[in-house]
């Protein structure tokens, strides 16, 4: 045999040895969940996840390193896909074999829940109608966040409410609270999150309305990073995909309140969206739902 050859396979054999060992420490990621919503699956980003700073593509073994480095990691979400929350419960179960998981966040939980939240945390088993259990509101679908917050639940993860009481969002919207900050109160942040409100109602809401309507969007944004900085680390937060942009929402906030780094930010979109380094750090394309045109629905 050669010198050459034989040191090849010398060098495969310590390669596949070291693999081994790696395997034997390192569990295997879950598998990742099938595409559920029914457009784009041919598209050529399905399935990509890209770094947005560089363009780079990622495994998803390599997203899950990145972001089990973060003290904070912002999820933004389309609420109707059914994949989006698909791969939130794919990442909570991947992020646990990398480092324990503080904290889990959520949007669709108001402060008002928080009590029945924590009594059925306590409780194992867990209730058979957990929706009713912790007063689930019925704008959110529970299809989608029930095997969430089973899994949470299941592991002892504090769940907890980062969105604002109903009462609290009608306070605002009369008062108009000042918000302190250069970032989140920049002009151009203000304007681009005036023009959302604006298209976001259809060009139907008086103009008069609009800047209650910013001020609640932003103390929103506001109480989200503020229980983010309260919550065990390393915290998830689960919202919707505005706010947790970089370039208008809870990121913005985080930095006000003197937490600019510890932070990650991954955008789950549906194939076909735009999503830049503005935005987000990392951004994952998912199957899509039909287009439909919300506004004709509403006029």
């Amino acid at each position: 045999m050669s010198r050459s050859r034989s040191f090849g396979l010398v060098f495969l054999l310590a390669w596949g040895l070291a693999g081994c060992q790696a395997t034997a420490t390192t569990p295997p990621l879950p598998p990742l969940p099938e595409w559920q919503s029914p457009e784009g699956r041919e598209h050529a980003e399905l399935g990509q996840i890209r770094e947005t700073a560089s363009g780079k593509l990622l495994t998803p073994e390599q997203l899950v390193e990145r972001l089990a480095e973060a003290s904070r990691v912002l999820v933004g979400e389309q609420h109707d896909n059914p994949d989006h929350h698909a791969l939130q419960l794919w990442l909570l179960k991947a992020l646990a074999q990398q480092r324990a998981q503080g904290s889990l966040l959520l949007e669709m939980l108001e402060p008002v829940q928080q009590v029945k939240v924590d009594a059925v945390r306590q409780q194992q088993p867990l209730p058979d109608d957990l929706a009713a259990a912790i007063d689930w509101r019925q704008g959110w679908d529970w299809k989608f966040y029930a095997p969430l917050l089973r899994e949470a639940f299941a592991r002892g993860y504090p769940v907890l409410a980062a969105n604002l009481d109903r009462d609290e969002m009608k306070t605002i919207y009369r008062t108009r609270p000042e918000l302190t900050g250069p970032r989140s109160t920049a002009p151009a942040v203000r304007d681009a999150l005036l023009e959302e409100v604006r298209a976001g109602h259809c060009g139907m809401l008086p103009e008069a309305q609009l800047p209650a309507m910013l001020a609640v969007q932003q103390q929103r944004d506001r109480r989200m990073a503020q229980r983010l900085l309260q919550a065990p680390a390393p915290a998830m937060l689960l919202a919707g995909g505005q706010h947790v942009r970089k370039d208008v929402g809870v990121p913005l906030h985080l930095a006000d309140l003197g937490a600019e780094s510890g932070n990650a930010v991954l955008m789950l979109a549906q194939v076909g969206d735009e999503v830049g380094a503005q935005e987000a750090d990392y951004v994952w394309f998912t199957a899509a739902l039909p287009k439909r045109d919300y506004c004709a629905d509403l006029k």
